[in-house]
Parts: structure tokens; C-alpha cells; sequence
């Protein structure tokens, strides 16, 4: 009896097993249909990229025949067409008010920022349509939303050629790095002087992702791997997101890669040879991990080896995306708690570090495969060149840089004011979420200014002339106000945004980027024949001034030799010197 039982479960296991099997072939060949009937262009031909209109092709055709996939237009770029988002949602719900609501957490991936690097857009649409026809990937959509933007920068996709990568390996045509502008977008995210800038500041804090993903291929170095990736910098992001990304989603991304088809490293961010070790990409908020960081998103640049096939760079990019879905699906709670903590952080913390210097005496060990480097008398100029030479692959330990110091620490005030006459900064604030308020009636406020003393310009950058090594002073000062200004106060979730942007001495500040530059200029002046007999009156009036300036002209003999300093530093001591000149406009309350 009991070996008939015996038997009779080996033959229903038997069974059961055959039927598995079956339904799994006849899974594995509908999907395999399935692609077919959804190929995508990079899959009829491998050193082939979708041009612009291909992709957004491709998209309607899997938004009208997928349900759980809705395109939209959503503001305009600078090419004159919109800035679309490709939402994929399995319970077909597409607002992200209710999603968040129902805890769902966002995955928001941009390619094609830089059109000559399109890896992106032809991983994402592969990606769409498995998530659509593949049972297991479809899972990965219980509780997560992906936003996809198929092309950023859009005016630079159409610009398509075959030169404008000179040290890349395919495919046969691509977009160009510079927009119609001839912005690049990746230094653009926080000045806004692209529509696609303004378009994806707004879309961004519509959806508000947990992670976001922004394709690109990189420069550098020869090695062996296909991925390399830049993660947002872990000593700029909040503490409690960075620990999680640190702790978990790193080290759980760099092994789900290597159980696939691409092992990854960390992006080659050398000074002369990975050999020597290499750094952490220290991604300020013109760039797009570095903005999403001040939105305490995670945020990753996957750069893809220029070298390897277009093939390989594809395909790794794809498989990134899966692992990083993959990753959110296991440990959905986590992240999500980890974000919440980061916010009410942000909300409620008073020091803010806002310049940050690589620590050097910090560093990691990194297992690096790469290729030696050699010299070699150059064919061009008979000089000696560097190569690297694949016939000689190495696997080795390098030193890895990831370590940042804060070198500046900035005290939130209850809040910031300034004129109305600024309302540029006022809708990139409000673009970004930040709550600003109107001031409804003239008076007076006790305000603390800062005054700029020095700064250094770049040369021409992105359309400015950026400051940096800005220094300032600052004083109380008595401000008149008026009915329509606007005030910002910091107890918000974005205080992270509001500080990098409106503290002149971030690097990334809307004074770095020339947005006052207007009270650089000093708009009046004196005449020093006319001058001469007030500032005999001013020095004899005023007792202390007299003093402090025949204490000056003793102890410089520069200054006692020169008239004109001398009058020009009353003048600037007196009542008739412009008090807007050099003030900082945006002011501190406390």
C-alpha cells in the first residue's frame, strides 16, 4: 500500500514536472513571438540606434496596444517639440498623487541627455516592452511605477551624424552632445536656460522617484569592463539615504551585474591611469545625479565603456535597469523609509554643508580589471604616446577616492526674501517644489545681508561666465520690503534645494550661475573736484572716520600716495555711498 502511494507520487510529480515544462516552452516561445512582433530597430540591427522619431513611434504603438503603458507630452524643449514621459503602470493608474498614495515607489529613467550617447534609448524601449510581455519581469511591477523619458535632449538627437564621437565604436549614427543651443544639458539643471531644463525640473517633481537613472557612454581610459557607474555622491546625499544606497542597493546592484552578462566597476575617474587608482565623480546639481541628490532621490549615471560594442553597451544598460528594478521590488520598504527619514532630515536639520574637497587620505580598495599601460613613439607627431594594450590584461587592487569632506557649513535662517524683480529665481524655485509666499504689505525688516568681497569668473561655460571662490561678508541691515516680494521659509523638504541655490557660496548658487550680477556694477559715482570739499565736511564732522583715515594713510604708504584711494575710501564710508552695490539680494531672516 504504502509503495503504491510511493508510486503514485512519483508519476503526479513526474507529471507536473512535464506540464511545467511544457507551459514554460510555450511561455518562453510567446515571448519569444512577442519580440518579434515588438522588435525594436537596435535588434534588426545591432550597430543601429532609433532616430527620434522612431522611438517615439515605437512608444505609441506599445501605449496603444499595452494598457498598463501611457505616453504623454509634457512642456516643451528648445527643439520646438514636447518633452515626453512613458509611464508604465501594471494596475493602469498613471497620477502620481494616487500612486504615492498608495505607496508605490518610482523608478524614473532619462536617456539621450547626450544624443551621441543613446545607449539608452534603445535599452528602454527593449525594457517597456519586456516589462509588458515577459510574466516575470511584469511582476517586478506590483509595487513599482517606471517613468521613462525617451529623448531629453531632443534638438540634439536630430542633429544625427556619424563624426562627432571620434573615439567611439558605433553605431552607425547618433545624435550630438549640444542641444540647438549649443547647451550641454547635463550642466543645466539647476540655471534652466534650456526649456528641456525647465520641462524636466517640473516633470521630476511631479513624479518625485526614489531612484532615478540617467543613461550615458563615457570617455577615458581602455579596460575591461562594458559598465562603469557613476552612483550620486554618497557624502553629499542625506544620511540616511546614502546609507541605504551605501549599504544595500550598491553592493546588491555591482552583484546582481555580475550574475548577468556584464560585471561592473565603478566609473574610471582617473588623473592619469586607473594604475594610479581613481576618484568618486563629485556630482554637483548641474548635473543630473547631483540634482536628483538634492531632492534626496538616489540617483545613478550608468556610463557605458566607449571601446566595447554598441552591441554590449545596449545590452549592459538594459540589464542595468532590470537589476535596479529587480533591487527596488526586493527592498521596496526599506528604500521607502529611508527616503521618509531623509526628508523630515531635511526639513528639520539647521547645518547645511555646501562646498565639499575630495579627501585624499581617505580611500578605499577596489578590485580593477584593466589593461596595462604602455608608451610608444606616436606615428603622428613621433612623440610619446600612451596606449593601452589589450594583450595584456591585469586584474589587480587600485586605490578608489570616495570620500568627500565638507569644507563650508552654512546655518539655515527661519527663511529668505527678496525682491519680485527676481522672479527667475522664484519659478525655478517653485518648479522644484519649494513653497514660496508672496509678502502682502511695504514695510521694513530686520534682515541679515550678505555683501560679496571677491569672486573669481570662469571662462566662458554653458552660456555664463561662472563665479567661484566667492567670499562675502554680511551685516544687519534695516530692508524695505514691498507688496509682492517674495519670501521662502526653510521648513520644508526641499531645503536642500533651497539652500544650494540661494547661499551665494555654493558653487552651484543662482548667484555662481549670474543671476545678480546686476549689483556687481556700481551705478554711481562722484566727480573728485566736486567730492573734494564734501569730504573735508564728512572728516570733520565725523571724528572716528577722521581718525581711522589718518591711522590709514600712515600705516599704507600706497594709499597716502594716492588721492583718488583716499577719496574713494570716504566715499564709500559716507552716507552718500549706494547700499545695493555689492548687496546680496536675497536676504536672510532669522
Amino acid at each position: 500500500m504504502h509503495l503504491r502511494n510511493y508510486n503514485l507520487q512519483i508519476n503526479l510529480l513526474f507529471s507536473a514536472f512535464i506540464l511545467l515544462s511544457f507551459y514554460s516552452c510555450r511561455t518562453k516561445k510567446k515571448i519569444e513571438n512577442l519580440k518579434n512582433k515588438y522588435q525594436t530597430a537596435f535588434e534588426a540591427n545591432y550597430n543601429y540606434s532609433a532616430s527620434y522619431q522612431e522611438g517615439i513611434d515605437y512608444y505609441n504603438v506599445l501605449a496603444n496596444d499595452f494598457d498598463e503603458i501611457q505616453m504623454n507630452a509634457f512642456g516643451m524643449t528648445d527643439s520646438g517639440k514636447p518633452l515626453h514621459e512613458v509611464i508604465i503602470s501594471a494596475d493602469k493608474n498613471f497620477d502620481p498623487v494616487s500612486l504615492k498614495f498608495q505607496g508605490k515607489t518610482i523608478l524614473y529613467i532619462n536617456n539621450a541627455i547626450h544624443p551621441g550617447e543613446p545607449c539608452g534609448v534603445d535599452a528602454s524601449m527593449m525594457f517597456a516592452r519586456d516589462l509588458m510581455i515577459d510574466p516575470i519581469k511584469h511582476k517586478l511591477l506590483d509595487e513599482t511605477v517606471v517613468v521613462i523619458i525617451p529623448y531629453y535632449n531632443i534638438s540634439g538627437a536630430l542633429n544625427r551624424g556619424s563624426y562627432s564621437r571620434a573615439n567611439q565604436d558605433g553605431p552607425e549614427k547618433y545624435g550630438f552632445r549640444g542641444n540647438v543651443r549649443h547647451l550641454d544639458l547635463n550642466r543645466d539643471f539647476i540655471k534652466c536656460d534650456s526649456k528641456n531644463a525647465q520641462s524636466f525640473n517640473q516633470l521630476f517633481n511631479k513624479w518625485k522617484p526614489e531612484v532615478m537613472i540617467d543613461n550615458h557612454t563615457s570617455n577615458g581610459a581602455d579596460y575591461q569592463y562594458v559598465m562603469t557607474l557613476i552612483a550620486t555622491q554618497k557624502d553629499q546625499l542625506n544620511k540616511h539615504v546614502s546609507a541605504y544606497m551605501t549599504d544595500k542597493m550598491l553592493p546588491e546592484l555591482y552583484s546582481g551585474m555580475a550574475t548577468k552578462r556584464y560585471e561592473m566597476t565603478p566609473y574610471v575617474y582617473a588623473r592619469k591611469t586607473p594604475d594610479e587608482g581613481i576618484s568618486g565623480f563629485f556630482d554637483l546639481p548641474r548635473y543630473s545625479s547631483g540634482y536628483a541628490a538634492i531632492h534626496n532621490t538616489i540617483s545613478f549615471m550608468p556610463e557605458t565603456h566607449m571601446l566595447k560594442s554598441y552591441k554590449d553597451r545596449v545590452l549592459s544598460t538594459y540589464d542595468f535597469s532590470l537589476t535596479m528594478l529587480e533591487h527596488i521590488n526586493r527592498h521596496r520598504s526599506e528604500l521607502m523609509l529611508a527616503r521618509k527619514k531623509a526628508d523630515e532630515d531635511t526639513r528639520t536639520k539647521t547645518i547645511f554643508d555646501i562646498r565639499f574637497a575630495l579627501d585624499y587620505d581617505q580611500a578605499e580598495t577596489l578590485t580593477f580589471k584593466g589593461y596595462k599601460a604602455k608608451y610608444k613613439p606616436s606615428a603622428v607627431t613621433g612623440k610619446s604616446r600612451l596606449y593601452y594594450d589589450r594583450n595584456s590584461p591585469y586584474e589587480k587592487e587600485i586605490p578608489f577616492y570616495n570620500t568627500y569632506k565638507s569644507t563650508l557649513q552654512i546655518e539655515k535662517p527661519k527663511a529668505y526674501v527678496f525682491p519680485q524683480a527676481y522672479h527667475k529665481v522664484a519659478e525655478r524655485l517653485m518648479w522644484n517644489g519649494v513653497k514660496v509666499e508672496r509678502i502682502d504689505t511695504k514695510k521694513t525688516m530686520t534682515v541679515q545681508s550678505y555683501f560679496i568681497e571677491n569672486y573669481k569668473d570662469q571662462k566662458a561655460y554653458e552660456g555664463h561666465y561662472l563665479h567661484y571662490d566667492i567670499e562675502i561678508s554680511q551685516k544687519p541691515v534695516n530692508l524695505k520690503v514691498y507688496e509682492g516680494d517674495y519670501i521662502v521659509y526653510t521648513d520644508q523638504t526641499s531645503n536642500n534645494y533651497i539652500m544650494a541655490t540661494l547661499e551665494p557660496q555654493h558653487p552651484d548658487s543662482f548667484f555662481a550661475w549670474n543671476f545678480m550680477d546686476g549689483i556687481l556694477m556700481q551705478k554711481e559715482h562722484f566727480s573728485p573736484y566736486v567730492f573734494e570739499d564734501l569730504a573735508a565736511t564728512i572728516l570733520k564732522k565725523d571724528v572716528g572716520l577722521k581718525a581711522a583715515f589718518e591711522s590709514k594713510k600712515r600705516t599704507d604708504t600706497e594709499f597716502a600716495e594716492n588721492a583718488s584711494a583716499q577719496l574713494n575710501w570716504i566715499y564709500e564710508r559716507s552716507p552718500y555711498y549706494e547700499e545695493g552695490y555689492k548687496r546680496y539680494p536675497v536676504a536672510r531672516i532669522k
